[in-house]
């Protein structure tokens, strides 16, 4: 993994917008794609050190009408497969709990 990450941001139905650095993303075999993101604040824009934690985010990549767009991962299941993936994926560079 490289070290260049991108920055997403979100605006949500009241026009609030977030920031968020993407971590990873993945796309399943049967096309479903996802992206692993921490909350950007003042706090972790900088490196964090070692015993700051952040929340990782899994969310769900979906288009409508040509927009894409990212959602929340409603069902159990699919949240839990996705979780263990990333989990896997990102445990080698980051202390995943």
């Amino acid at each position: 993994m490289d070290n260049e990450f991108d920055i997403i941001t979100i605006t949500d139905d009241d026009g609030n917008d977030y920031s968020f650095e993407e971590l990873d993303r993945i796309e399943t075999e049967d096309g479903k794609r996802y992206v692993a993101v921490i909350p950007l604040t003042d706090d972790n824009e900088d490196e964090a050190s070692d015993d700051e934690s952040v929340e990782l985010i899994f969310l769900r990549v979906a288009s409508e009408n040509n927009e894409v767009f990212l959602e929340p991962i409603d069902d159990d299941n699919e949240f839990n497969e996705v979780a263990e993936i990333f989990t896997e994926r990102l445990s080698e560079f980051y202390d995943i709990q």
